[in-house]
């Protein structure tokens, strides 16, 4: 697969077939229900403190868009490469005057073999707006508390960001020298796209940030069960395109008291429902087939269902059923769409002159904007009833190839460090900046080898918080991660 730079990468991909068995051999060479022991929480180490601190400094940067900086965040971890002897050439915040706080980091780790495709190390330095009146503590200040960071940013994405600066400063104390360049990019706008978006933007104008053979980024978050124990670490191979639609009709409207047939609110609320009745077809991808099959080993209860759905031909009572137990699985098997917002009438005593609905939909990878438009209309059923996107839609590629030289550092590293806990493929149904990234030919994983609670740690919510075992266990990870993939010959 190409590069944004043209260089080809990865030639030797194995089937399909052969990467979802590596992953079933993953999770089926351990017994149901090995490595459920919960690690005892250990004084930290020096570097642990060390890079405490480095975490502590990025999440009380705020970077919400509507006070915050990106900019001087960079600034901050910037300063920290410096300080750990990168030359200021290899260290750039990089910004335009049309935001000037919505900066961005890239630096790199010269490699010894100037031809082989670079590593990228992706994450966001932004972060969803916080209301401290709404939180138990301050969103902005980092408190270390019963075992856990909370924090506006201690998970998404402040968590893998400052464990990529810290990377790079690990690997320059230690004097390594990878074979190829290792680049980290630490990018504004991943949570306000509708804004300015960061890696959009680097990619039109500073492509060489972000030029790789391929990336490591967020988007798969390893489980816990409701006892704090390990289940699976997840390795994200695409993502599902966010797009949004405008259903709207006008009617001439009238007098209240002179109801017609023709009424614009029943005719979208007739619309809706029909929309409704008529889910988008099943469609199972190899990277959700892996996952299913994967899962089935370690939730038995389950089982004979997601075997079903991942079969040539997916049963898709069996696929009803896994639905009904979580919605998660309806979103991972097929293209969803839902209204989400309504906006009808002008006045209580007249008839509604217009009426419009936000319908959301989340796009399987693959499929473009315009074929979903086109089946909206087709299930809308009512000419009238005018379908438009709204706004730009997003890059559309097809899932990066889970090769084995992907896969195999990753299940090489989680066996040294949590034996027998299997890894497993996952698609997310929300999105990231992969999706940019992928589209343009740099493939991109999310894997962060951070475990979170089954309520995903107030992720987008309040009182966000990580796990400070998780913390650490995942920044440890990551760096073994890196060396594995960028170690000479």
């Amino acid at each position: 697969m190409s590069s944004s730079g043209g260089t080809v990468v990865l030639a030797m991909a194995r089937p399909v077939r052969v990467v979802i068995a590596l992953f079933v051999a993953a999770a089926v060479t351990i017994a149901f229900g090995a490595f459920r022991a919960q690690a005892q929480t250990a004084d930290p180490r020096p570097d642990q403190l060390a890079f405490r601190a480095l975490y502590e400094e990025l999440v009380e940067t705020n970077t919400t868009l509507s006070e915050g900086s990106c900019t001087l965040a960079a600034e901050r971890m910037g300063a920290r490469l410096l300080a750990a002897g990168y030359p200021a050439a290899d260290v750039r915040v990089l910004a335009t005057p049309e935001h000037p706080k919505s900066g961005n980091l890239a630096a790199v780790l010269r490699g010894s073999d100037p031809s082989a495709p670079p590593l990228l190390l992706l994450a966001h330095i932004d972060v969803v707006e916080a209301n401290r009146a709404d939180w138990d503590r301050d969103p902005f200040t980092l408190i270390e508390e019963g075992g856990y960071f909370y924090a506006r940013g201690a998970v998404d994405d402040k968590a893998q960001a400052a464990v990529w600066v810290d990377t790079l400063i690990r690997l320059k104390a230690e004097g390594f020298i990878p074979r190829q360049d290792i680049k980290i990019a630490l990018t504004c706008g991943e949570e306000t796209p509708d804004v300015w978006n960061g890696v959009e933007w680097l990619l039109e104008t500073h492509p060489d940030a972000l030029s790789a053979g391929f990336a490591l980024n967020e988007g798969a978050r390893s489980r816990l069960d409701d006892e704090g124990n390990r289940i699976a670490l997840e390795v994200q191979a695409g993502e599902k395109v966010y797009q949004d639609f405008q259903l709207e009709i006008t009617n001439p409207g009238g007098h209240s008291s002179r109801p017609l047939p023709d009424n614009a609110i029943d005719r979208l609320a007739n619309g809706l429902v029909r929309l409704w009745d008529q889910p988008f077809p099943l469609e199972v991808n190899a990277t959700v087939r892996a996952y299913l099959v994967a899962m089935a080993e370690i939730t038995p209860d389950l089982a004979a269902d997601m075997h079903a759905v991942a079969a040539e031909r997916p049963d898709a009572a069996a696929a009803g059923r896994l639905s009904a137990a979580d919605p998660a699985f309806n979103a991972m098997l097929r293209t969803t769409c839902t209204p989400t917002m309504v906006n009808a009438g002008h006045a209580p005593n007249a008839l509604p002159q217009r009426a419009r609905a936000n319908v959301n939909c989340r796009i399987l990878p693959g499929h473009t904007a315009a074929e979903v438009k086109a089946d909206l209309e087709r299930m809308i059923a009512d000419p009238g009833i005018i379908v438009t996107p709204i706004g730009d839609a997003d890059p559309v590629s097809p899932p990066p190839p889970l090769t084995p030289a992907i896969l195999d550092p990753i299940v090489a590293a989680a066996a040294r460090q949590w034996p027998g806990v299997p890894v497993v493929p996952s698609m997310a149904t929300g999105a990231t900046d992969g999706r940019f990234t992928n589209a343009a030919g740099i493939p991109t994983y999310g894997v962060t080898g951070m475990f979170y609670d089954p309520d995903g740690g107030g992720t987008h919510g309040l009182n966000e918080r990580i796990r400070v075992r998780s913390l650490y266990e995942g920044r440890d990870f990551l760096f073994d991660l890196v060396k594995a993939y960028t170690a000479r010959p």
